[in-house]
């Protein structure tokens, strides 16, 4: 289920409950995404990438996560002060990406890949991941480094079925260790999520999976400390306007045909 929403402030989201937001960064019009609401870390980051599609699906997907963020803490995007928690693995300040010097009710996570982006928010730690249906030989690479108990259900499966399933099982699989702050630096092998099959997911202990709902040809899952009150998942889809600069040149250049 899907609904597009202006850009209003936003109440956090309370104990039990989750928001998730979607953007399909080919519906961005080019050349005014409103790149001023990223810091110095982000431009750079975006700089590195080598090409063009992905600088804007990074600054697209950067920029909607600011806005979100500044939406339900009252603060303007280039105000929203982002770090690291420390990594559950190492000590390093790399873990969990947070919101400096802000209301510890609010988590977040940001997954973006091909023409999609996802943000999940929650008052508790939470991850989301999405990714393209790999092609059979990337669902055998993928295949590998799950747990043995995966791997043997993903094989049981007719091969035609194996790449939707493997997509399934991985972004539970992500969402999971991000919303632990580790991401891929746990072995993947280390936690059963279950297999990719339709029924569901099989959280770890203390923690919510679901599927999400997005475009044909993508897998995407959400991970959540704790259990949920609510039905879900809702995911509100974001505008392309949403995510570029609000001055009248700016939209009259995106709602003139080329």
């Amino acid at each position: 289920m899907e609904q597009t929403l202006p850009w209003v402030v936003r109440e956090l989201p309370p104990p039990g409950s989750l928001d998730l937001w979607l953007l399909r960064v080919s519906d961005v019009p080019i050349g005014i995404l409103d790149e001023q609401v990223l810091d110095a870390t982000e431009r750079q980051r975006a700089a590195t990438l080598m090409h063009a599609a992905d600088r804007t699906r990074f600054t697209a997907a950067h920029v909607a996560l600011r806005r979100l963020l500044g939406s339900y803490l009252s603060l303007r995007p280039e105000e929203v002060h982002l770090g690291r928690d420390t990594c559950p693995c190492c000590g390093g300040p790399h873990g969990r990406p947070t919101v400096l010097d802000a209301d510890d009710r609010l988590f977040f996570s940001l997954s973006h890949r091909g023409d999609l982006a996802v943000v999940g928010t929650a008052a508790a730690p939470i991850g989301v991941d999405v990714e393209l249906v790999p092609d059979e030989e990337g669902t055998a690479d993928l295949a590998a480094m799950l747990h043995v108990d995966e791997q043997a259900e993903l094989a049981a499966l007719s091969p035609p079925a194996r790449p939707r399933a493997l997509a399934r099982l991985w972004t539970r699989k992500e969402a999971y260790l991000k919303g632990l702050g580790t991401g891929l630096g746990r072995d993947p092998a280390l936690d059963y999520v279950g297999s990719g099959r339709p029924e569901g997911p099989y959280p770890p202990s203390g923690w919510t999976l679901l599927d999400v709902p997005v475009d044909r040809g993508y897998a995407a899952a959400v991970a959540v400390r704790g259990e949920l009150t609510v039905d879900g998942p809702l995911v509100r889809r974001l505008a392309g306007l949403d995510v570029v600069r609000h001055t009248c040149d700016a939209l009259q250049t995106a709602r003139t045909p080329p």
